[in-house]
């Protein structure tokens, strides 16, 4: 506790220091930090001005840039798109000529004389297109929403740039904000202003550095906040919920049971001190954001969902989603290469290596729930073989570590989400061999605690030199892996992998969900008319056929809501994550006669590929399993 205030005050102290030498004559932009404003008391068309005032230059030619690129996407966003009535004024308050030389980037000769720079603006989440994931337009978790008085998603590498000249520079942030709003941020307060007529609060929030400020999002606005502990991490969970359907309160104890999980799981790996979750729930408007999921910090997580989720079904996502994003202080945080230790917004590089950041830490948050118990084998043999049905369907010939260096550009772009695929399938095979080589005492978690102490937050390895260095750490037939199925490009016989613990790909009775068989959808749908009705398939869907549902039966509402054309992608979303012992009630229109379905979901089966128990399985196998999954 001491240590935390005494770097609160240390800080306090750095800035004023800083603000007292700019008085007494050294304004250097170098030597000070750069001062930034948003004000959200003066948002016009869901605008908000921003103000950039970077102390004094010494050179004739400055440029400014919006990140074309975040951490974590790997896709472009152009956030400089989203940016209006870009001005520069100098010292008498003068406007100065400015060229914007591409879309994210703004030159300014002159720079002597320049005093200040203003802008506005837009946020992304009301022009989103749907299907925008990979598409040259942020990802929702890491867009930004302007939408007053109700809520703010400040993620600030929309709002604030870096001058090419300071990108190691100090900022000071001023959010300008009603005094209403509840605010939710992990970036370091320094001072908090109220005005005299008590309406307006000015905090003033201190980053080391231009990415302290795009790795610290924040959330203002009509916000529910929970805040408790999980060992020494502290957790604060912040939830927008529009419509007030959901609550930090009412996820509390789900985010609790998954982080004392993770916790555990992960052991002895350095955690951080204090870690945010930033919930969004969209209502299903046009103007609401369309691509759903979460964008990783170093000690946080925006995360952006449906509000009209069942309890259930958010539980549910907030389990697989946030547990994926705070494995990410394993891999990037702690084991990272030097393409994202010096990562560039406008131009950046990247590494080969998507199959461990994304890859194996997608492995971890599937790994982790049938470790700690939170699901049962069945379940995570069933999340194991989508995960292998769904790489099937993309490019399974592709070399991953060519796709993640060239992930911006086609034909690897199209193939990025597979390495929530395969790229998990990879750290399975891996931690399989793993367990096989050292008698079930090493795997892919103790293989990644070696890598983050040999390596750690502030020391990236070599790209071209990690594999090498894995095999050292382990095993040759990690080598030979590596060299077929992640360098090389032949696809893996998963089969060989499991059949290690015991296990293979069969037909039998398996696990599946509440609107396909396997890979297959049992829904479709008359354009005519616009309705949608079971097909043949659910025959083969033993939650529906046990409750007497019969082929072209035609869904008329689900749980009191009606289907439609234009709701029937959420609606049956909603439908593909019900969980057993939900209360459900379906209204079916069977050749003209109303039928209605009330019941309590169970675990639904249908014929097909899954990953079955062998009969033939050896003891050792059977014991490898058990050093697999319980380890």
């Amino acid at each position: 506790m001491r240590s935390n205030i005494l770097s609160v005050m240390f800080v306090g102290l750095l800035l004023v220091g800083c603000n007292s030498t700019k008085q007494s004559g050294n304004d250097l932009a170098v030597s000070n930090p750069i001062e930034t404003s948003i004000n959200l008391t003066q948002v016009t068309n869901d605008k908000a001005p921003v103000t950039i005032n970077p102390g004094r230059f010494t050179q004739e030619t400055v440029t400014y840039r919006l990140p074309r690129v975040v951490q974590g996407t790997y896709s472009v966003s152009n956030f400089g798109n989203y940016i209006d009535d870009f001005k520069a004024y100098d010292y008498k308050g003068n406007e100065m000529p400015v060229e914007r030389t591409d879309k994210n980037t703004w030159t300014i000769t002159g720079a002597k004389k320049l005093d200040k720079i203003t802008y506005w603006v837009n946020d992304t989440f009301d022009i989103e297109e749907v299907g925008g994931i990979g598409q040259e337009q942020p990802f929702s978790p890491s867009g930004t929403n302007i939408d007053p008085p109700k809520n703010y998603v400040l993620n600030l590498h929309g709002f604030i740039g870096y001058f090419d000249s300071l990108k190691n520079s100090q900022y000071k942030l001023d959010v300008v904000a009603p005094s209403d709003l509840v605010r939710s941020s992990a970036l370091q307060t320094v001072d908090t202003k109220i005005s005299d007529d008590g309406k307006t609060t000015t905090t003033s929030y201190y980053a080391t550095r231009y990415f302290d400020i795009t790795d610290n999002p924040m959330f203002y606005g009509d916000l529910d906040v929970e805040e408790f502990m999980v060992g020494d991490i502290k957790i604060v969970l912040s939830v927008y919920s529009p419509n007030k359907v959901h609550s930090a309160s009412s996820l509390k104890e789900t985010v609790y049971k998954m982080m004392q999980a993770q916790k555990t799981y992960l052991g002895d790996i350095n955690s951080t001190p204090r870690y945010d979750i930033y919930l969004y729930l969209a209502e299903n408007k046009a103007e609401s954001p369309k691509g759903f999921g979460a964008l990783e910090h170093h000690t946080s997580t925006v995360v952006v969902l449906q509000e009209d989720m069942s309890p259930e079904a958010l539980a549910e996502s907030m389990t697989d989603v946030v547990s994926h994003e705070f494995f990410h202080i394993v891999t990037p945080l702690s084991v990272h290469s030097e393409d994202v230790h010096y990562f560039d917004y406008n131009t950046p590089t990247f590494s080969k290596h998507l199959w461990m950041y994304e890859g194996v830490t997608e492995y971890f948050a599937t790994h982790f729930q049938v470790n700690q118990g939170l699901v049962d084998t069945d379940d995570f043999y069933y999340k194991l073989m989508v995960k292998i049905m769904m790489s099937q369907t993309m490019n399974d010939a592709m070399s991953f570590t060519i796709m993640s260096e060239n992930v911006l550009k086609e034909p690897y772009k199209s193939e990025y989400l597979n390495v929530y695929q395969k790229g998990a399938l990879i750290g399975m095979c891996i931690d399989i061999m793993m367990r096989e080589e050292s008698n079930g005492q090493r795997g892919i978690l103790s293989l990644m605690k070696e890598l983050s102490n040999k390596y750690g937050k502030n020391k990236p390895f070599e790209d071209d030199k990690l594999i090498d260095e894995i095999v050292a750490m382990t095993y040759p037939s990690l080598g030979k892996f590596f060299k077929t199925h992640v360098i090389g490009d032949l696809p893996i016989n998963y089969n060989t992998y499991l059949n290690k613990v015991g296990l293979e790909i069969g037909v039998g009775r398996v696990e599946t969900n509440y609107v396909m068989n396997g890979n297959e959808i049992i829904l479709a749908g008359n354009p005519k008319t616009g309705d949608i009705f079971f097909s043949d398939l659910v025959k083969d869907n033993s939650f529906w056929s046990d409750n007497g549902v019969l082929p072209n039966d035609i869904i008329k509402s689900i749980n009191g809501t009606p289907l439609t054309v234009n709701n029937a992608d959420q609606l049956l979303q909603g439908v593909f994550m019900w969980e057993p012992g939900m209360d459900v009630q379906v209204v079916l229109n069977r050749a003209g006669e109303e039928v209605v379905l009330k019941t309590i979901t169970t675990k639904s089966y249908t014929t097909g590929s899954g990953i079955l128990e062998k009969a033939d399985a050896t003891q050792a196998q059977k014991d490898l399993k058990q050093a697999w999954l319980k380890g």
